[in-house]
């Protein structure tokens, strides 16, 4: 019973990290719209959306070291 709720929770840290990444692949847009690298970088610190890709990395590395923890029957 227990894997299944590492597996779910694997699931989430999978959503969030591809949720962020995404937004960050997409604000890239903004760099041949004018803003150097530094101005990318200081406007996607303020993202929230961006730090899913954190977050979901976290949390995908947290439930892979317990779920590799885990006997098998």
């Amino acid at each position: 019973m227990i894997e299944l709720f590492y597996f779910l929770f694997f699931l989430i840290g999978f959503g969030l990290t591809v949720s962020g990444g995404i937004s960050i692949i997409l604000y890239l847009n903004f760099i041949p719209a004018g803003l150097s690298w530094t101005e990318y970088f200081v406007f996607i610190q303020g993202r929230i959306e961006c730090y899913f890709l954190i977050v979901g990395l976290i949390i995908m590395a947290i439930t892979i070291n317990k779920f590799t923890n885990i006997p098998v029957k």
